[in-house]
């Protein structure tokens, strides 16, 4: 049914209405400002070449993983002075067995410490999840034989076989979870065993209905996990354009954002289908391939990446809205958040209160100030 020009007209100034609170309540008081790059490609005290994946480690220092360096490198947040951890640079896959700093890796995505304080991280080109033990800086494969396909559960790690591997996370039991991104699976690795089984996924890159149960259940692309503190855990699926809810008790999918369809649309409005006024039809809130996501106090904020934005998702009232980014492709400027383009991001973290993003390919990690 057509819109009349008078409902039209009311949907546009209710829109309008969101949109000022939003500026009125984000772009005042929140900044945006550089924590490090220059917003061309380096590798430096002051430089990076497309960040990734972020972590904080035990001893406070943020490590992330420096794509287009190919290396995983560690910030002093005390004296801001920058370190490589792993990778001389090369891309390539070799250095198992000895000091991580001569290692060649392939595109390292996401990185995890599990309870011992070492370091894992995702290769995603290798097809590996490569180790630092970060006491005597020595680098070896954990999951992965380097070959691309899927094979191995209930075998050893080292022996299974993954497929673009993403994202590493530690799970509340102590195991870590690594989405298997062209498996369409995620996978459960046991440091203590060291094996590996699939945890969610079927292999098919299809919808996952609601309600629907982990086990047997596909998954279109799982990209990005996060835990919260209850254990329930937050996906995004990339090639899906949507945002689930695993609750841990019932081992079950719910999804709080994305139609499934690409776009970047529905800020002010429920991030599952946006309404204004009621009974007035809104503009459904899609995402466009959400890759890193980081939990607050009660809201998720998602790497909108092909958006060029940051969303919030207030988990209580499930209102989705952008609070850093303007929808294009860019570099800036700083400081108002709403007014500073995006270059896809791939990867958020709260830090001290802070968002930190991981602005790739604007070369840079920004920190927005609430």
């Amino acid at each position: 049914m057509r819109l009349s020009n008078l409902n039209l007209a009311a949907l546009d100034l209710a829109y309008l209405g969101v949109a000022l609170t939003m500026l009125a309540g984000s772009g005042s008081a929140a900044t945006v400002s550089t924590v490090i790059g220059t917003g061309s490609p380096g590798v430096s005290d002051s430089e990076v070449n497309n960040p990734y994946g972020m972590a904080l480690g035990p001893d406070g220092a943020l490590y992330f993983c420096d794509l287009g360096n190919q290396r995983v490198r560690r910030l002093d947040l005390k004296t801001r002075h920058v370190i490589t951890i792993a990778g001389n640079g090369q891309k390539g896959y070799s250095g198992d067995g000895g000091p991580a700093v001569n290692a060649m890796l392939s595109a390292p995505h996401e990185l995890a410490f599990d309870s011992n304080g070492d370091l894992y991280f995702a290769e995603r080109d290798n097809h590996v999840i490569r180790k630092v033990n970060l006491k005597t800086g020595m680098i070896s494969t954990a999951v992965g034989n380097g070959m691309p396909g899927y094979g191995g559960d209930g075998g050893p790690g080292t022996k299974a076989q993954l497929r673009q591997p993403h994202c590493i996370i530690r799970d509340k039991d102590g195991t870590l979870l690594i989405c298997d991104l062209m498996n369409h699976r995620i996978r459960r690795y046991y440091p203590d065993t060291g094996t590996i089984e699939t945890y969610a996924g079927t292999g098919e890159g299809m919808a996952t209905p609601e309600g629907s149960p982990v086990k047997g259940t596909p998954l279109n692309g799982p990209r990005t996990l996060v835990m919260a503190p209850n254990g329930d855990l937050y996906l995004a699926l990339r090639e899906g354009n949507a945002i689930y809810r695993i609750d841990r008790q019932k081992q079950a999918y719910h999804k709080i954002a994305g139609t499934g369809e690409t776009g970047y649309s529905g800020d002010g409005g429920p991030a599952l289908n946006a309404t204004f006024g009621g009974s007035a039809k809104g503009i459904a809130a899609r995402l466009a391939g959400p890759k890193g996501m980081a939990l607050g106090r009660n809201v998720l904020y998602v790497a909108d990446t092909d958006s060029h934005a940051i969303r919030k998702i207030d988990l209580k009232s499930g209102v989705i809205t952008t609070i850093l980014g303007t929808g294009q492709a860019g570099d800036g400027p700083e400081p108002d958040p709403l007014k500073c383009k995006l270059s896809r991001p791939h990867a958020v973290l709260v830090v001290n209160g802070e968002l930190w993003v991981a602005d790739s390919e604007a070369h840079r990690i920004r920190a927005l100030h609430f």
